[in-house]
C-alpha cells in the first residue's frame, strides 16, 4: 500500500511510456510493413520490459505522405496497418496487463484526402469551405500571381498552395498534402471532438500524445515574417504561427468538453518554439485545465541549424546540461509537470547524438542514457529500440534510403541551393547522416535472422546493417546489456519513484564537459525511501535505512574521469547500492574506484 500521495497522485504521473511506430515495430503477414496484429504479439516483450503505458503513434486512415501524420479518416485504421476490430483487441491485450494507451491526436490539419476537406475545396459556397483556411492571392509590382504571405512551410516551400478550381490559397504548416484546419469555426472544433477524440475515448484508449499543440489558432492577421534567409523567398515564421490569439481558449474548452467527461485523460502535448517558462506554464498549469504535460525539445534541438535544420552546430555537455536543468527545476513550487525523453519518431538516435555509438563504446553509451533518463524527474518517454541501443543509419548508405519527406525535400533544397556542388551535398549528407528524422524509423531489430525478425517479406525501409549483433533476443539473457540494463533501472525507478520519478534536481560543477553531476532528493511531503543496509538488493522496503537523497555521476567522455563528490556531500556516508550501482557490470555491489570509467554512470544513496 502506497502512502498517501502516492495514492493521490495522477497515474499519468508515474507513467512509463514506451513509444511504437507501427510501420517499423513488427510485421506480422510479410508484406513488410509493421502492423497493429504484429504489435500485439509482442504484448508480453513490453510487459517484461517494464513499461506501463503504450503510445501508439499514427495508424489511422492516411494517404502516408508524411508517415501517417496526414490522416483521412479519424474513425478507421490505414489498412496495412490492420483494422478497428485489432485495435479492440490491442486495447484490451494492454489493459489485462495493467498497461495503459494513448495516441497520437492530430487535429491542426487532416490530409488532402479527407472528406471534410474534399467538400472544402469543391467550392465557395459548400458548408465546409470555413473548416479550412482559405486566402485570395496578393499580386506582385509586375501582376504576378503570390501567395498571401512570406511563409516557409516545416518540410521548405511556402505554406500557401494554390487551389485552381476556387481560385484561392489553402494554408498548410506542412506538406502541401497536410491543409490546416480552421479552428475559429465552431462547426469544425465539434466535429474534431466527435470524431478524434470521443470515437477513441469510447474504445477505452486512456490519452493522447498531442500533435503541434500550439498551432491552431491562427493569427488575426497573416503578416510577412522577418528575412532571416535572403536566398530564400520562404522565411522562417514560427514565432509568428505559434501561440496564437485564442489557444488557451480552445484547449481548455476541448479538455472540458470532449476529455473531463471521461475523467483521467492524460494529456502530452507537442509544444515547439516555445522557451518562455512563463509562456508553457499557460499550458500545463493545473489550474490551467488544459494538458497534463509537454515535451520540452531543448535537448532534442541541440546541434540543429537555425536556418537549416540539417546543417549541424557545435554543442557540448554543459548545452545537455542547461537543456535538462531548465525543465527539472521548471517544476519547482509550480503545480504543474514535466516530461524526460531522449528520443522520438522526429529525432535521431540519443546513442548517436549525445553519447558514442561507436562499437566499443555503444553499449556502455546506451546503459548510460538509461541511467540518466531513469533518475530524472517527470514522465518517462522511452522510443522503440531505444531499450537495445539502436544507433543512426550507417554512414555509407546513399540518401536514396532516406524515406522521410522532411529528408528528401531537404536534400533537393541543397540541390538548388548549391548547384549539385559535390562538396556543399556532402556538407548536407552530414547533417542527413546526424539529425534526419529516418534515424527512428528503420526496423526494430528482433533477432539475427532475415530482416532482423521484423518481417518475412521484404522491408518498407532497409533494416540497419548491425542487426545480427545489436537485436533483441541477443540481449534478453545477457546480464548487463542495454536490453537488461533498461529492464532493471525500469524496476528500480518504480522502486524509488519518490526520489527519481519526483524527486527535487541539483546539478553541481556545471563547466565540466565530460561529467554530468546531479543530485535527487525527496520533497519534505513524500517522506524517505528505504533501502536495506545489508543486502541492498532486496524488495521489501518495510526495513533498512531512510534515503532521502542519491547522487548521480555521468561520464560523457571516452576517457576515464576522476569521480569527484560534490562540497556538500563529502561529509555524508555515500554508498553505492545494488541495481542502480553503476553501468559497469563488474561495480555491481561493490566498493567503486574513485575513477569512472569511460561512458561510466553510478547512482549512489546518500545516507
Amino acid at each position: 500500500m502506497g502512502s498517501a500521495p502516492e495514492r493521490l497522485r495522477p497515474w499519468w504521473k508515474d507513467a512509463i511510456v514506451y513509444q511504437v511506430y507501427p510501420a517499423s515495430f513488427k510485421d506480422s503477414n510479410g508484406d513488410g510493413i509493421g502492423d497493429i496484429p504484429g504489435l500485439i504479439s509482442e504484448l508480453d516483450y513490453l510487459e517484461t520490459l517494464g513499461i506501463n503505458t503504450l503510445w501508439l503513434s499514427p495508424m489511422y486512415k492516411s494517404p502516408q505522405v508524411d508517415m501517417g501524420y496526414d490522416i483521412s479518416d479519424f474513425e478507421d485504421i490505414h489498412e496495412p496497418f490492420g483494422s478497428l476490430a485489432d485495435m479492440e483487441k490491442l486495447i484490451d491485450g494492454l489493459h489485462k496487463r495493467g498497461i495503459r494507451l494513448i495516441l497520437d491526436l492530430v487535429i491542426n490539419h487532416t490530409s488532402d484526402q479527407h472528406h471534410w476537406f474534399q467538400e472544402s475545396r469543391s467550392s465557395k459556397e459548400n458548408p465546409k469551405r470555413n473548416w479550412y483556411i482559405w486566402r485570395p492571392p496578393r499580386y506582385d509590382a509586375s501582376g504576378q500571381r503570390q501567395p498571401p504571405n512570406n511563409w516557409r512551410a516545416a518540410f521548405g516551400g511556402s505554406v500557401w498552395e494554390w487551389d485552381e478550381k476556387t481560385q484561392e490559397y489553402y494554408l498548410h504548416y506542412f506538406a502541401p498534402e497536410q491543409p490546416d484546419l480552421n479552428w475559429d469555426n465552431e462547426a469544425t472544433r465539434k466535429a474534431i471532438y466527435d470524431s478524434a477524440i470521443r470515437f477513441w475515448l469510447d474504445k477505452g484508449v486512456d490519452g493522447f500524445r498531442v500533435d503541434t499543440v500550439n498551432k491552431y489558432s491562427k493569427p488575426k492577421e497573416f503578416i510577412d515574417a522577418e528575412i532571416t534567409d535572403p536566398k530564400n523567398p520562404w522565411q522562417y515564421a514560427y514565432p509568428l504561427f505559434c501561440n496564437g490569439p485564442r489557444m488557451h481558449e480552445f484547449l481548455k474548452e476541448m479538455n472540458r468538453d470532449a476529455m473531463a467527461p471521461y475523467g483521467e485523460v492524460m494529456t502530452v502535448g507537442e509544444l515547439p518554439c516555445t522557451p518562455d517558462s512563463k509562456e508553457i506554464l499557460r499550458y500545463v498549469g493545473a489550474e490551467e485545465r488544459e494538458l497534463n504535460m509537454v515535451f520540452h525539445f531543448d535537448m532534442i534541438y541541440l546541434g540543429m541549424g537555425t536556418v537549416h535544420k540539417y546543417m549541424p552546430e557545435p554543442f557540448d555537455l554543459r548545452d545537455v546540461k542547461a537543456a535538462l536543468g531548465k525543465w527539472q527545476r521548471f517544476i519547482e513550487g509550480q503545480d504543474t509537470w514535466t516530461t524526460v525523453f531522449a528520443e522520438n519518431h522526429d529525432s535521431a538516435r540519443s546513442v548517436s547524438r549525445f553519447a558514442s555509438d561507436a562499437p566499443e563504446h555503444r553499449e556502455a553509451s546506451s546503459r548510460l542514457l538509461a541511467l540518466m533518463l531513469t533518475t530524472l524527474t517527470g514522465t518517462l518517454f522511452i522510443y522503440q529500440g531505444q531499450e537495445i541501443g539502436m544507433a543512426n543509419i550507417p554512414r555509407h548508405w546513399p540518401v536514396d534510403e532516406y524515406k522521410d519527406l522532411e529528408t528528401q525535400n531537404f536534400w533537393e533544397r541543397m540541390r538548388k541551393h548549391t548547384g549539385g556542388d559535390p562538396e556543399g551535398m556532402e556538407a548536407a549528407m552530414d547533417g542527413i547522416r546526424l539529425l534526419a528524422r529516418d534515424h527512428a524509423r528503420t526496423p526494430l531489430q528482433w533477432d539475427g535472422s532475415k530482416n532482423a525478425g521484423f518481417s518475412a517479406g521484404r522491408p518498407w525501409m532497409r533494416v540497419h546493417d548491425d542487426y545480427p549483433e545489436v537485436n533483441i533476443e541477443r540481449q534478453r539473457d545477457r546480464s548487463n546489456s542495454p536490453l537488461a540494463f533498461w529492464t532493471r533501472m525500469l524496476r528500480f525507478r518504480k522502486q524509488f519513484a519518490a526520489l527519481f520519478a519526483h524527486g527535487i534536481f541539483r546539478e553541481f560543477d556545471h563547466e565540466n564537459k565530460a561529467v554530468f553531476t546531479y543530485t535527487k532528493e525527496v520533497q519534505n511531503h513524500s517522506g524517505g525511501v528505504y533501502v536495506h543496509t545489508d543486502d541492498a538488493g532486496g524488495d521489501d522496503e518495510s526495513r533498512g535505512e531512510e534515503v532521502k537523497k542519491a547522487l548521480v555521476v555521468l561520464n560523457f567522455s571516452a576517457a576515464e574521469q576522476h569521480l569527484v563528490v560534490p562540497r556538500e556531500l563529502r561529509d555524508c556516508r555515500v554508498r553505492l547500492v545494488r541495481l542502480s550501482v553503476s553501468t559497469v557490470a563488474e561495480h555491481d555491489g561493490a566498493a567503486a574506484p574513485e575513477v569512472l570509467a569511460p561512458y561510466e554512470g553510478r547512482v549512489y544513496f546518500v545516507l
